[in-house]
C-alpha cells in the first residue's frame, strides 16, 4: 500500500481513500450517498448543519462526515441506526423553523431540503411554538431574497470569500437571531453573484428575473455555450413553453468549473426583447415593409450584385460579430471570397492593425485550467474580473493559494478582488512607455536585435518598472496578458511586440483574450481580411474594419453587429453606412439606427436558436444545438447565408445541415500548417508626443453585446457606469472643472453634452468615457482625443 492511501471500511465495504481526506470526501469517491447542507465540495469546511453526522466505530458519539479525517482502519457507518437517529434529528431541527411553502418555491422540485426532508424527515412535527420570521433584504436585481427559509449553511457567505473574493454576505447574530445579509442595506455586486443561487440548498436565494415564470418539471433542458467572452462557459439552457426560462451552469472543470459569471447566466432576458426582429424587412420608396423571406433575400441579392457590376467587388464588405457561430462565420467570409472580395472583419473594436502580418493562428490564452499554477503574471490593458470574470478567479487562485505575483499596467486602475503586487494607470501612449521601461530593465545585458537595441536606447527604467522585470523573469513560467482595453488601443500593435519581447526575455508566455464568445473562431474560419481558412496568409489582404468604415464603401453586409455600439468608432461607423448604396443586415434585433441605414434587415436566430460550434480562447472547439425554434420567421445564419449565395449563382455552397458546414470549417483549418512570423518593431505605431486629453473608451462589461445590452436586470446593475466624463482631481483642476459640470465632448465632428465627475482611478492625462452607452455612442474614437468644453 502507498504511503498515501488509508484502508478503511464504509457499511461494510472495504475501500480505499488518500491522507487528509474527510470521511464525506471518501463516501462521495465511492458513490456513498450522506447527506449534507453546509458541505460543498468547492468551499471550505464549515460542521455547521450537522446533517451528515454518521457513525464511526469507537468513537460514542455521531461525528460530521465533512469535518472528521480519515484515519487507517476507520470503519464507518451511513445507514446504522444511530446515524440515522442523528440525521433523523438534525433534520427536524431545521424543519422547526423552515416555513415549509414549497408550493410556492421556485427551489421546488430541485430543493435540496426538499429532497433530503422525503427521506429523513417525519410527517408530524412535534415543534407547536410560533416560528422564526426573517425580513427579506433586497440585495439587488438578480437575487431573490426569502430568508426565512434560511439555514444558515453560510454557503454564501463562503462562496462570496473564497470563490468571487468580496466580502458582500455575512452572519450577524447569534442562535435563533443569525441573519445572512449584506449588514448595511445594498447590492451584491458581485460579477459572480448569481453562483450563490445555485449553492443555496433551500430556496432563500434564488433568481429573481426567473421567479414564478415556470416549475423545475417543466423545463426541458439542453447543453450550450456562452457566447459573451473567450472563456466558452458550458450553459444548461432551460426552456418552457417556448421561450427560454434561465442559463445554469454545466460542470466542466477544464473551462468553467461549475460556476457561471452574472453575464452568461443572466444575458437570456435579451432574447426576449421587445426589439425581437421577427420578419424581414425591406426599404420600399424609403418606407419600411415586412416582406417574405423570397422577396427579401431576392431584394439582397439584387442589390449586391448591382453593386458589384457597377463598382467591383472591392466595394462591398462584411462585418461579422464574434458572437455568431464558427459556421456563419465560415460561411460569411466564403460568401464574400466567392463574389471577389476580401473585405471581411470581426475586429469592430480594434483600431491599430499594423501587427496583422505578424499575428498569431489566432489570439491564444493557455489553458484555463493551468492559469492556477502561473507564478506570476502582468495583465496589460485589462479589467480581467469585469471582462473575463472566470479567467480571474484562475488567477485569483494562483494570487491567494500559491503566492503569484501578478501587476497590471492600464488606462485605468481597475479594483481586483485579490492582491497585486503594482499597478499602474497611465494613458494610452503611457501603457507603452511602461512596457518599454520593463523591456529595458530585462536587457541591460543586451541580448536583442539591433532593432529593439534602438528603440529600446535612451530609455531609463523606474524603479517600479525593474521591480517588474526582475519579479518575472526570477519565476519560470510567468504570464503576459493582453487585455480588451490593450486590442482596442491606438498602438495595439506595439503593445504586441513589446509583449512578444518581454515573454523571451523572462523565458514566458504572451497571450492575449479575444472579443466575444467566438473571437478565436473567427479567425480560424478565416474573418479576417489578410487570413484564409486556418489562418492561412493571403497574397492580396483585404480592407479591415477601420478602414472599411473609413473609406465609405458602397456596400455592407453586417451579421451580429450594430456598430453605433460595436465599433471602435461609432461616428465614423454610422456616416460610412449611411452614405453607402446598399446595406444588408442580418440581426436578431431592430433599432432605430439600423432603420436609418440599411435597406434590408433579415431577422438572426439567436445562438440558442441555432446549432454550431465556438471556439474558445484556449482553441477548444465546443459544439452545440439549438434549444428551441427561433421565434416567428427568424432563421439560423447559415441558412441565411447559403441561400443569399445560392441566389447570387455561387458554387460551393450546397450545405443540407450545419454538420456539413462544420466538416467541410474543420478540414479547411486542419489542413494549413500555420507558421508565425516575429513582429518587427519598426513595422508598428508608436506614440507621438502629444499633449491632447486622451479618452479611454472602455465597454463595460454588461454593454459588451446585442444580447446582453437588452437583458434588462443586467443594465440595473450598479457597476455599470455612467454615460459622463470621469477625471482625475488633478486634470479637473488643470480644465477648471468641478464635479456635477456639464461640459461639451467633441471629437471632430461627434459632439455630446455629459456630466463630469471625479475619480481618483482614472490615469493623468486622460478622460474616462466608457463607450457602448446610449449617451457615449454618438462619440468618436474610443481611444482618440477628446476637448472638453464647459456648458
Amino acid at each position: 500500500m502507498s504511503d498515501d492511501l488509508l484502508n478503511i471500511e464504509i457499511n461494510g465495504v472495504a475501500l480505499q481513500a488518500r491522507k487528509g481526506q474527510m470521511i464525506i470526501q471518501a463516501a462521495d469517491a465511492a458513490g456513498i450517498p450522506v447527506p449534507r447542507f453546509c458541505y460543498h465540495d468547492k468551499l471550505s469546511v464549515a460542521a455547521n448543519c450537522r446533517m451528515c453526522l454518521v457513525e464511526v466505530e469507537k468513537m460514542p458519539k455521531s461525528v460530521p462526515a465533512c469535518a472528521t479525517p480519515l484515519a487507517d482502519g476507520m470503519k464507518v457507518f451511513t445507514k446504522s441506526p444511530k446515524a440515522l437517529q442523528s440525521q433523523r434529528a438534525v433534520m427536524e431541527f431545521l424543519l422547526i423553523n423552515h416555513p415549509l411553502d414549497c408550493p410556492i418555491c421556485d427551489e421546488g422540485g430541485e430543493c435540496q431540503l426538499q429532497d433530503t426532508a422525503l427521506g429523513f424527515g417525519k410527517v408530524e412535527s412535534r415543534y407547536a411554538e410560533a416560528k422564526r420570521v426573517v425580513d427579506d433584504k433586497d440585495i439587488g436585481p438578480l437575487i431573490q431574497t426569502e430568508m426565512t427559509r434560511c439555514i444558515h449553511c453560510t454557503r454564501c457567505v463562503r462562496f462570496g470569500e473564497e470563490i468571487a473574493g468580496i466580502k458582500e454576505l455575512g452572519a450577524t447574530g447569534r442562535g435563533e437571531f443569525m441573519r445572512i445579509g449584506t449588514y448595511i442595506e445594498r447590492a451584491v455586486e458581485s460579477e459572480l453573484s448569481g453562483n450563490v443561487v445555485d449553492l443555496c440548498p433551500v430556496g432563500a436565494l434564488t433568481n429573481k428575473p426567473y421567479r414564478y415564470t415556470a416549475r423545475a418539471w417543466e423545463l426541458t433542458r439542453r447543453p450550450s455555450v456562452s457566447p459573451h467572452d473567450c472563456v466558452g462557459s458550458n450553459i444548461e439552457v432551460n426552456v418552457a413553453n417556448g421561450a427560454v426560462k434561465r442559463f445554469l451552469p454545466r460542470a466542466n472543470e477544464a473551462v468553467n468549473e461549475i460556476w457561471l459569471s452574472d453575464r452568461d447566466r443572466y444575458s437570456y432576458l435579451g432574447l426576449n426583447s421587445p426589439d425581437r426582429l421577427q420578419r424581414p424587412l425591406l426599404r420600399k420608396d424609403g418606407v419600411w415593409q415586412e416582406v417574405s423571406w423570397q422577396e427579401a433575400l431576392a431584394a439582397a441579392a439584387e442589390g449586391v450584385q448591382e453593386l458589384i457590376n457597377e463598382y467591383g467587388p472591392g466595394q462591398l464588405g462584411a462585418l461579422l460579430a464574434p458572437t455568431l457561430t464558427s459556421e456563419e462565420l465560415f460561411l460569411g467570409q466564403k460568401l464574400l471570397r466567392a463574389l471577389g472580395s476580401n473585405n471581411v472583419d470581426h475586429r469592430l473594436r480594434q483600431s491599430d492593425f499594423s501587427a496583422d502580418a505578424a499575428a498569431p493562428r489566432f489570439p491564444q490564452i493557455p489553458s484555463i485550467a493551468d492559469l492556477e499554477q502561473v507564478p506570476a503574471f502582468l495583465l496589460v490593458g485589462s479589467n480581467l474580473r469585469k471582462d473575463q470574470p472566470l479567467l480571474n478567479t484562475r488567477l485569483r487562485k494562483a494570487v491567494v493559494k500559491h503566492g503569484a505575483a501578478g501587476y497590471l499596467v492600464g488606462t485605468y486602475a481597475y479594483p481586483f478582488n485579490y492582491p497585486l503586487r503594482g499597478q499602474q494607470a497611465v494613458s494610452p501612449a503611457g501603457m507603452v512607455a511602461e512596457l518599454t521601461g520593463i523591456a529595458r530593465a530585462l536587457t541591460d545585458d543586451g541580448g536583442v536585435s539591433s532593432a529593439w537595441a534602438a528603440r529600446l536606447d535612451g530609455v531609463t527604467p523606474t524603479a517600479w518598472q525593474r521591480e517588474v522585470a526582475a519579479s518575472l523573469k526570477s519565476q519560470k513560467g510567468a504570464l503576459i496578458l493582453l487585455g480588451d482595453q490593450a486590442v482596442a488601443s491606438p498602438y495595439y500593435s506595439a503593445l504586441c511586440a513589446l509583449g512578444q519581447l518581454i515573454a523571451e526575455l523572462i523565458g514566458g508566455t504572451l497571450a492575449q483574450t479575444s472579443p466575444g464568445g467566438n473571437g478565436a473562431g473567427a479567425w480560424l474560419a478565416g474573418a479576417v481580411p489578410h487570413r484564409r481558412v486556418g489562418g492561412g496568409h493571403l497574397q492580396t489582404p483585404g480592407l479591415n474594419a477601420r478602414a472599411m468604415f473609413e473609406q465609405q464603401l458602397r456596400g455592407y453586409l453586417l451579421a451580429g453587429v450594430e456598430p453605433e455600439y460595436d465599433a471602435a468608432d461609432g461616428a465614423t461607423a454610422l456616416a460610412a453606412l449611411r452614405a453607402a448604396q446598399c446595406v444588408v443586415v442580418l440581426s436578431t434585433y431592430v433599432t432605430d439606427a439600423m432603420r436609418d441605414y440599411a435597406d434590408i434587415i433579415l431577422p438572426l436566430a439567436a445562438f440558442t436558436e441555432t446549432g454550431g460550434s465556438f471556439v474558445n480562447g484556449e482553441g477548444r472547439w465546443q459544439a452545440f444545438e439549438g434549444a428551441l425554434r427561433a421565434p416567428a420567421e427568424a432563421r439560423p445564419g447559415w441558412k441565411i447565408l447559403r441561400v443569399l449565395a445560392n441566389l447570387l449563382d455561387l458554387s460551393g455552397f450546397e450545405f443540407d445541415s450545419v454538420a456539413e458546414v462544420t466538416a467541410e470549417l474543420r478540414a479547411g483549418v486542419e489542413g494549413v500548417e500555420f507558421s508565425a512570423a516575429a513582429l518587427d518593431p519598426q513595422a508598428v505605431v508608436w506614440p507621438t508626443a502629444a499633449d491632447a486629453l486622451a479618452r479611454v473608451g472602455d465597454v463595460p462589461s454588461y454593454r459588451s453585446d446585442a444580447l446582453v445590452r437588452r437583458a434588462g436586470a443586467l443594465q440595473l446593475r450598479g457597476d455599470t457606469p455612467s454615460a459622463a466624463v470621469a477625471l482625475n482631481e488633478a486634470d479637473a483642476r488643470r480644465l477648471e472643472l468641478t464635479a456635477g459640470d456639464r461640459v461639451r465632448v467633441g471629437q471632430g465632428a461627434a459632439v455630446v453634452e455629459l456630466p463630469v465627475v471625479c475619480d481618483a482611478r482614472v490615469a493623468e492625462g486622460t478622460a474616462y468615457i466608457p463607450a457602448a452607452l446610449d449617451g457615449t455612442r454618438g462619440l468618436g474614437a474610443a481611444y482618440g482625443t477628446v476637448t472638453l468644453e464647459r456648458v
